[in-house]
């Protein structure tokens, strides 16, 4: 079983050189964002939410650590969020360094996490997937989440260059 060990300053900064960009893409892919402004953005949200880095108040940043391996294999990164008597633990991040993935690491750190959650007081965990990233999703679902809400989107494209529908 992983364990859940409070990141470092120095693994904080190589966490913020990947996830940056990594959100960035999310958004672009998902029609959110342009590429033209996008890593601008994402860099400017991870500063709202963690203004304090590893010390920001509420915030909670772990190293996913193997002690078979003895080395971290990924990270987790979630914060309390709610009104006092419904407080729950929202995950921003979940990341898997690539040569770990696929081998149940994510399983285990959100397993981890949950006890982690509990001492907290916090009576719930939740999180936001992208609609594309199918993996996650059933990853997620395996896991005992279940959807509290999907937003839809539907691309219309311009009738004047002969894409859409030209009806009205």
């Amino acid at each position: 079983m992983v364990q859940l060990v409070p990141m470092i300053e120095e693994a904080f900064h190589a966490f913020l050189t990947q996830a940056v960009p990594d959100y960035a893409d999310e958004h672009i892919r998902s029609g959110d964002w342009s590429a033209e402004d996008a890593v601008e953005r994402s860099a400017a949200e991870f500063h709202s939410l963690l203004p304090d880095g590893i010390t920001t108040p509420g915030h909670y940043l772990f190293t996913i650590y193997d002690p078979a391996l003895q080395q971290g294999v990924g990270m987790l990164w979630f914060a309390e969020r709610g009104p006092e008597g419904n407080r729950t633990a929202f995950v921003y991040n979940l990341w898997i360094d690539e040569p770990f993935r696929r081998r149940g690491y994510a399983t285990q750190a959100f397993l981890a996490m949950e006890p982690y959650a509990r001492a907290l007081g916090l009576n719930a965990i939740a999180l936001h997937v992208f609609g594309h990233n199918q993996a996650a999703q059933a990853l997620y679902a395996k896991l005992g989440y279940c959807v509290t809400n999907v937003m839809m989107k539907k691309t219309l494209g311009n009738p004047a260059d002969g894409q859409g529908d030209a009806r009205a």
